[in-house]
């Protein structure tokens, strides 16, 4: 049996590390032959939480996986492109650390390296795999639709000679493979707008096609049509092992200040009937100003439903940067609000919202719908409200709501530029008819999200589609050896 060693290089953000710890930890754990080293890329603002996240899972991780954190030597930028030229300036030191990998392992009984695993923007870093001679394969960690969608953009743009900056506040719907749905222009990414953004989106999708494979955090179950479109022969091969989830938290709870504010959260939810609170929270880049907060507030109020709102601190107007907790929460809404909804709702600042989806009291999930929340909310049978803000979040939204009837509607179309220069107020009366909606006990949308919760549950027992799978790609990765 000769034992493989596997390097995977994620995308730079805790968000994208954590999906590919999860895989690894399955991966290892499915094969005693495997092992993995994780290459760290670290660059502020989006490594605030990869140092409290490593701590924290790697008591319990498996021997047979290590983390090389790479020196980040590039001078601080602040232009749109930042992320890929940072990503670029490290390709010397993925080098360097695979060699030291090599020359480590080189005698007889050390695995021997059979491949690299990158991340979604990484594809850069086939270029090190080719020099090494080793295929790649790419974790792409949002949903198939997505992937759908950037390959048929970069395509309309590469093969066609369209200028997609076009569709912005157009009325042009598309027909995507194994999209049953016209997608509307107003649903696309910010990025196919924004030639700025071409490089990174159109310049991966390009090179997706250089893989061996694709790895996505879906599962047959929830995506099905949408994956068959990628058996026609003109992709790599298409491997969902979703959902890959991390329910332990990412690390952020770490410390006894942030312990303290979970303790607290959970015991007043123990404190609530079951299903009868709708959990407000936008992700590590969700916030708003303060007329949109009064706007959500009225809306809570106006419901009478209870409540758990996550708000966050906006970064200075015009600057780029994650939204901060502020020193007292409940001064960012409304003077007297807190006072008129005393015994029914809570205001906090960042949230464990793992183990908030987890509790029986929550019924109801008013969400950014990035994929990462949309599989946790699935996995734990709570629907969702869909206000997308960044990214592909508008595609998420529309792809569950218009595609899979599996969430309800604030706002499907509502999007934010990462400045916060023109924010769009959503109103009261829009955001309380959408919490209505989705806390609707005998809903459609709520009896197939119970009923997806105990697919995605099976994809990854013994015998689910995931499962198997996950199994394949592994032999497939094993056959390369020989």
């Amino acid at each position: 049996m000769k034992k493989s060693e596997l390097v995977f290089v994620p995308s730079p953000g805790v968000g994208h590390l954590v999906p590919a710890v999860e895989i690894a930890k399955l991966m290892v754990k499915r094969d005693d032959r495997l092992s993995i080293t994780v290459l760290v890329m670290k660059r502020p603002p989006l490594d605030t939480k990869i140092n409290r996240y490593i701590e924290s899972v790697s008591p319990s991780i498996s021997d047979h996986i290590q983390f090389v954190d790479l020196p980040n030597d590039e001078k601080t930028s602040s232009g749109i492109n930042f992320l890929s030229s940072f990503i670029e300036s490290q390709k010397p030191h993925v080098k360097n650390a695979v060699f030291k990998l090599v020359q480590s392992g080189s005698s007889s009984e050390s695995p021997q390296l059979a491949g690299f695993v990158v991340g979604m923007f990484c594809t850069t870093m086939i270029d090190v795999a080719n020099e090494f001679g080793v295929p790649s394969y790419i974790f792409f960690a949002s949903s198939a639709a997505a992937l759908s969608l950037m390959l048929y953009m970069q395509a309309l743009n590469d093969e066609k000679n369209v200028d997609t900056t076009e569709f912005k506040d157009s009325d042009a719907e598309f027909m995507l493979p194994g999209i049953v749905n016209p997608v509307p222009a107003k649903v696309l990414p910010s990025v196919v707008f924004n030639k700025d953004w071409h490089p990174i989106y159109f310049g991966n999708a390009r090179r997706f096609k250089e893989a061996e494979g694709i790895m996505v955090n879906t599962y047959v179950e929830l995506e099905s049509q949408v994956i068959n479109a990628f058996s026609d022969g003109k992709t790599p091969p298409l491997y969902p092992i979703g959902p890959i989830l991390n329910l332990k938290g990412d690390g952020h709870d770490v410390g006894s200040a942030e312990t303290n504010k979970n303790k607290d959260i959970m015991e007043w939810l123990d404190d609530q009937p079951p299903s009868s609170v709708v959990f407000l929270c936008f992700g590590s880049m969700g916030s708003f100003s303060e007329e949109q907060l009064k706007e959500i507030a009225s809306a809570l109020e106006q419901s009478g439903y209870r409540f758990l709102w996550s708000v966050r601190q906006p970064p200075p107007k015009g600057k780029m940067g994650f939204p901060t907790d502020y020193a007292n929460p409940e001064e960012a809404v409304p003077t007297g609000f807190l006072d008129r909804t005393a015994g029914i709702g809570k205001v906090i600042g960042w949230a464990p919202q793992v183990a908030i989806l987890a509790h029986p009291a929550i019924g109801g999930f008013v969400s950014h719908c990035g994929w990462n929340s949309i599989l946790e909310s699935l996995w734990f049978g709570v629907p969702i409200a869909a206000w997308p803000l960044f990214s592909e979040q508008q595609l998420n939204a529309f792809e569950m709501m218009i595609e899979l009837g599996l969430a309800t509607e604030i706002k499907m179309d509502y999007r934010k530029d990462f400045r916060a220069e023109n924010e769009v107020i959503v109103s009261a009366d829009i955001i309380e008819k959408g919490i209505m909606s989705v806390m609707e006990q005998d809903s459609e949308v709520r009896k197939k999200v119970k009923a997806m919760s105990e697919m995605g549950k099976k994809a990854l027992l013994d015998g689910g589609s995931s499962h198997s799978i996950l199994g394949r790609l592994i032999e497939d990765m094993m056959n390369n050896l020989k």
